[in-house]
């Protein structure tokens, strides 16, 4: 199981999401407030590197590298 700091930041926020999982590399697509968002783990190596996301700008994809997870609940937690 991979984001599961991710997962627990949309549970306590109550926000409905799927999560898949191929290629070692997490996925999560979501509905909030008619607009569908989504994260998407990717890979250069065996090990995931970073993420696409639209959560920040919901029409446009960006990516976050580093420590995304922090970064991405940090968002959760102030915009949704």
């Amino acid at each position: 199981m991979r984001l599961e700091t991710v997962q627990q930041k949309l549970k306590d926020k109550n926000i409905a999401f799927t999560y898949t999982e191929e290629d070692g590399c997490g996925s999560i697509d979501f509905m909030h407030r008619g607009l569908s968002y989504h994260i998407w783990e990717y890979a250069d190596t065996d090990v995931p590197v970073g993420v696409e996301t639209n959560l920040m700008h919901a029409g446009k994809s960006e990516d976050v590298e580093g420590d995304y997870e922090t970064t991405l609940c940090q968002w959760i937690r102030e915009y949704f």
